[in-house]
């Protein structure tokens, strides 16, 4: 018998400063029965932090090699941002490259096994992919105080994310990095 999704429901209120994005969430996400809570927490994350018109979940789940697991479409359907997760192959990122105007990988995945897997095949435009890296010990703190139904508030102010959930803040960073090995 085949193992079924869990399903969550997030209540987020979300403060991105940085970004100037204000917004309140009601968002059902489903867990693969593959996925770690640590990807899940990530993909969530970044769901939040790059939330604007057009942004979703993929369909497919994360079997779908074809989809992102976020990604941001406009009215049309026209595929704008194509958001990853985690550590995907190089090959993964050079057709997201291709296939959208803008690439962003959220990870937890330490530099060094980026950089490794990016510099394995040619990438198209890597220098403009954005990759933000959260520390997996704030992660693992978040993903020990959520519940399949949670309600929670992010802020991100000067790269810096606050998360406070049953009274409790966490403090974590988004540190922005690059796939373009330096000399």
């Amino acid at each position: 018998m085949a193992l079924t999704a869990t399903m969550y429901h997030f209540q987020i209120t979300l403060s991105d400063v940085d970004r100037a994005v204000y917004e309140a969430l009601d968002l059902r996400v489903a867990r693969h029965p593959s996925e770690t809570m640590r990807y899940l927490v990530t993909r969530t994350l970044a769901y939040c932090l790059s939330y604007e018109e057009g942004i979703a979940f993929s369909k497919g789940g994360l079997s779908s090699v074809e989809e992102a697991p976020v990604s941001i479409r406009d009215a049309t359907g026209v595929l704008r941002a194509w958001i990853d997760v985690g550590s995907p192959s190089a090959e993964r990122l050079h057709k997201a490259s291709k296939a959208a105007g803008r690439v962003a990988l959220f990870t937890h995945v330490e530099l060094p096994l980026l950089l490794r897997e990016a510099s394995a095949r040619v990438i198209h435009r890597v220098e403009q992919l954005e990759v933000f890296r959260f520390e997996p010990e704030f992660l693992d703190a978040l993903d020990q105080k959520l519940d399949k139904n949670s309600k929670f508030e992010i802020v991100r102010t000067d790269g810096q994310l606050y998360v406070t959930i049953g009274g409790e803040t966490l403090n974590g960073s988004l540190t922005p990095c690059s796939l373009v090995a330096s000399e």
